[in-house]
């Protein structure tokens, strides 16, 4: 049987426009994601999410991709909070405590010196305690997936060195806009000013406030030691992060896809761990070179610890005994293990 030129052009003609049309195909099935934060490139979050972003893309098997927005492009933590609720916003890579607002059991990640180390934040977040508050958030239309970090906060500003809690009298003092961070600042003798994280590079350089409390990579990243002279590693605050997904965008995906993000962001979350931590020893030997830097003597951190006491009282009663308790159990388990 012979094949008409004419008509193998044809046959060739036709698996030209099937392999055409399959690609076409294949590439409509692409769901494009968009994650918010409020970071940018350098700092072990916004690193964190862009290894997220390629790990879902791998565990997809592209069928999933993730286009990020950093330094609050869409918005600060809580519009961004509302546009997850509403579906405008698929993902976010946000501080965990500011959850407090949808669900306010998530105030505890903000009690003051909560945790002694990395080690202890990581085994109760990864652990039933930090599954219980996650379980919280689809009530309030999102879902919680993993938590990275942002480690813990130091005062800097540019009045004068705090090596005591008196130091802090009178310093205007950048606060996250949650109660529980406001009312620790007061506790501590500073007055504390809520802002927008995108706003604070130019309140600091104006002298709106004469500091704030940022983990050391933050401070090396965005220069705030242009606009601050003096660094105090209090420590006093460790930041979880947590990779949010809308309800809205999470009822719409497969199971297939749901594993995909989840997987994502627990690799995403582990190696950003470890990011966070070799960028925070890196900016610390920076910053020794372009700021003054004091620490705290065991008596004066004591002194701290004490002022924000009614603090813990007062938020207990908010975030449930119940869950406080739990929490304190874990972590003096976990402080018994240590070696005398």
């Amino acid at each position: 049987m012979k094949l008409q030129v004419g008509g193998l052009r044809g046959v060739c003609a036709a698996a030209l426009v099937s392999c055409v049309l399959h690609a076409v195909g294949a590439q409509a099935q692409v769901v494009t994601l968009r994650l918010a934060t409020q970071t940018l490139a350098g700092t072990a979050q916004y690193d964190g999410a862009t290894k997220f972003a390629e790990l879902v893309a791998t565990k997809s098997g592209g069928k999933l991709a993730i286009k990020l927005f950093g330094d609050g492009a869409l918005g600060g933590d809580l519009q961004v909070i509302s546009s997850l609720q509403r579906g405008s916003v698929d993902l976010s890579l946000m501080n965990a405590g500011l959850l407090n607002r949808v669900a306010k059991e998530f105030a505890i990640l903000d009690f003051p010196f909560l945790f002694d180390s990395e080690g202890e934040a990581h085994s109760v977040l990864d652990g039933p305690i930090g599954q219980k508050l996650i379980d919280l958030l689809p009530a309030h239309g999102m879902v919680g997936l993993s938590y990275p970090e942002l480690g813990f906060r130091h005062i800097h500003n540019s009045s004068h060195p705090v090596t005591s809690i008196e130091d802090l009298r009178g310093l205007k003092i950048r606060a996250v806009q949650t109660p529980i961070y406001v009312d620790t600042l007061n506790a501590l003798g500073a007055n504390a000013v809520p802002l927008p994280f995108p706003e604070l590079y130019h309140a600091l350089e104006r002298k709106v406030v004469d500091g704030a409390t940022d983990p050391l990579v933050t401070i090396e990243v965005l220069k705030f030691y242009e606009a601050q002279r003096y660094l105090t590693l209090t420590g006093h605050v460790y930041n979880p992060q947590i990779f949010l997904v809308s309800k809205v965008t999470w009822d719409k995906l497969s199971g297939d896809e749901r594993a995909a993000l989840q997987d994502s962001a627990n690799d995403a979350r582990d190696f950003e761990r470890i990011l966070s931590r070799q960028r925070n020893s890196q900016a610390l030997e920076k910053l020794k070179r372009t700021m003054q830097l004091s620490a705290l003597s065991s008596q004066e951190a004591e002194k701290m610890r004490e002022a924000v006491r009614p603090v813990i009282e007062k938020y207990t009663k908010v975030v449930g005994e119940e869950l406080v308790n739990e929490t304190g159990t874990a972590l003096a388990k976990l402080r018994a293990k240590k070696p005398k």
